[in-house]
């Protein structure tokens, strides 16, 4: 995934989410419901961020972005801050 396609993605991600807190205060949708994906949503944002970061990294370095790849939720959530 080249960066615009990445950015593309979380600008998705983040619409999603404004779109799903607009339901939550219409009623459309249960706070559970919202808080279930709204989790999902920060963890799919979380990859995208730091995907992006790696191509970025490697390209300051003169490596290929390319070989970076997306790294499971468990691992980009356990970074510490």
């Amino acid at each position: 995934m080249r960066d615009n396609e990445i950015l593309s993605r979380i600008g998705e991600l983040v619409e999603e989410e404004r779109e799903l807190r607009d339901r939550l205060a219409a009623g459309e949708v249960s706070s559970n419901e919202e808080r279930a994906r709204i989790k999902t949503l920060e963890e799919s944002l979380d990859q995208c961020w730091d995907l992006l970061r790696q191509r970025r990294a490697k390209r300051q370095v003169g490596d290929n972005p390319d070989n970076a790849e997306t790294r499971s939720v468990n691992e980009v959530e356990g970074y510490r801050q």
